[in-house]
């Protein structure tokens, strides 16, 4: 049982380290695409890199297909204690590939103010789909009794952060709409989330211990 045991202790840490080097890489490649691309800055959606045909539209999508990748590694790595946990974080990877397959039109329009496409809308239910289960991840992670200790402060910490900002860019997308309230709102949650992913990932990959745990503090 020792040998098996030692494999799969192996494994959670070449998962967890992978997910931080995605996490790190699609982040990176996201940021370029927003900054370098010839999207509107905080006035539009982080998703605006993505449109089909703009510059960065390809580094732009390696980017989510990394961070997808980092979602499904992280949920690999977690204990067995954290299944819900690992459940939406793999259910907000999966979200994340459609969201990078299916790009958005000019200006990446929702309602109620702007006329979607088809197009449109699933891309923008999948990032949204996508967030929103990284942060109830976050929440179940701080909800699991014996959750580890450390998983939870750093679940705890981006709960209090993530929590407010996605529940203001809701409102803000149904009242005020596209702008630059939204954009900044958007662009401080995604910090959050990778953060909060990378962290996780870390931990997991320093703390493992030789039967696949992970060590309390």
């Amino acid at each position: 049982m020792a040998e098996p045991a030692r494999r799969g202790g192996i494994a959670s840490r070449a998962a967890a380290a992978v997910a931080a080097g995605c996490t790190v890489a699609g982040a990176v490649a996201v940021a370029v695409a927003v900054i370098a691309g010839p999207g509107p800055g905080l006035t539009g959606y982080v998703s605006e890199a993505g449109i089909a045909g703009t510059g960065y539209a390809r580094t732009y999508r390696i980017g989510v297909f990394a961070l997808a990748t980092a979602l499904l590694l992280l949920a690999a790595a977690l204990p067995p204690a954290l299944r819900a946990t690992a459940g939406l974080l793999a259910a907000g990877g999966v979200c994340t590939v459609i969201s990078g397959a299916v790009t958005c039109s000019a200006g990446c329009p929702l309602p109620p103010f702007e006329r979607a496409t088809v197009a449109d809308l699933v891309h923008g239910s999948a990032s949204i789909a996508a967030t929103a289960s990284v942060v109830l991840a976050m929440l179940a992670l701080l909800t699991t009794p014996g959750a580890p200790a450390a998983l939870r402060r750093i679940a705890g910490l981006g709960a209090v952060l993530a929590v407010p900002l996605a529940a203001a860019i809701g409102l803000a997308i149904l009242l005020v709409g596209r702008g630059g309230l939204v954009g900044t709102l958007e662009r401080l949650l995604l910090a959050v989330v990778a953060g909060w992913g990378l962290v996780t990932a870390t931990t997991l990959g320093l703390a493992a211990d030789r039967d696949g745990r992970v060590n309390r503090p």
